[in-house]
């Protein structure tokens, strides 16, 4: 093993610059990061998967107008000192717990020039150390620690990890999609099928032409050389700097110059917050599964759904 692969994995880069024009008029003054999913801010489920993955160390990647991501994960101490003399101890824990997740860190990325350039800009505070990216529209249920699992793919094999998930052939121009061979494997890895070589990388092909169905969604374990070739990366889909083009080049390389790019077929469970309509059924379903509200929760959305008032709301007859 080279000591590139020997290097423990802590610290994640979490791209938060976007508008959030999906959402308008709600993310007009309210980042879109910080919409609540059930009675918690997307953003906090994205830092706990980090952190129950090792990674203790955060750099958020920000924009104008995105203040209140640092000040939710910063301490209140007004609002925990009206707690404490309410002897509210459970509100107390519940405001405390997103400040205590994991150090903070954050960097305005300035002009948006795409995923890519987001990712550069952590070089800095990265430097020559492997690191994860996780964007914040995909939720991974805690159930099926994938971000886990890409470090440990990374550690055994090296070069960079994707995420990939497999969709349906007339979805696949949505994604960025990889063209994928079996894996050659070492070590404690060997005969897991959900790992793959990436040969190729396509970011959102024309209808018809992607290389696969696996299609690239938001988490990735990266090799530090990944900047090196983003800072000569052009701009490509939508005059950005993809993230899918500089992985594009990884993936032609050997082990020792960035290579090579591995991918984890995900068939766990999945929330896309990205989307209006998965973002209210991403809540709905988060909502059913929960031990405090899911009863309570459930039973009212049996009787809506036997009761035919759906019908009467859709204006279906």
């Amino acid at each position: 093993m080279t000591k590139a692969r020997a290097r423990q994995i802590t610290k994640a880069v979490i791209p938060a610059a976007g508008l959030g024009t999906r959402f308008l008029p709600a993310t007009k003054a309210t980042p879109k990061e910080m919409l609540p999913v059930v009675d918690k801010p997307a953003i906090q489920y994205v830092v706990e998967e980090a952190a129950s993955a090792g990674l203790t160390d955060v750099l958020m990647i920000t924009g104008r107008n995105k203040r209140p991501l640092e000040d939710h994960f910063d301490r209140a101490y007004e609002l925990e000192e009206l707690l404490v003399r309410k002897g509210d101890e459970a509100k107390l824990a519940r405001v405390r717990e997103s400040s205590d997740l994991a150090t903070m860190h954050y960097v305005r990325q300035g002009d948006p020039k795409g995923l890519g350039h987001a990712v550069l800009c952590a070089e800095p505070h990265v430097a020559d150390q492997p690191f994860a990216v996780l964007l914040g529209d995909d939720l991974i249920d805690p159930r099926d620690p994938l971000l886990a699992k890409m470090i440990d793919v990374q550690r055994e094999l090296g070069g960079s990890v994707v995420a990939l998930i497999e969709v349906a052939p007339e979805q696949a121009h949505l994604y960025g999609c990889a063209a994928v061979k079996p894996a050659e494997w070492h070590g404690t890895l060997g005969g897991d099928d959900e790992i793959v070589r990436i040969t190729d990388l396509v970011e959102k092909p024309a209808e018809g032409e992607a290389p696969s169905n696996y299609a690239v969604i938001g988490r990735y374990v990266l090799d530090p050389t990944v900047f090196d070739v983003l800072r000569e990366t052009p701009p490509g889909k939508n005059d950005e700097i993809q993230l899918t083009d500089a992985l594009r080049v990884l993936a032609q390389r050997t082990p020792g110059r960035g290579g090579p790019v591995h991918g984890v077929l995900f068939k766990g469970r999945r929330y896309d917050t990205g989307d209006r309509g998965d973002y209210l059924r991403a809540i709905v379903r988060l909502a059913c599964e929960r031990d405090d509200l899911g009863p309570d929760f459930r039973t009212w959305l049996k009787e809506l759904v036997g009761s035919g008032e759906l019908d009467t709301l859709t204006g279906a007859e």
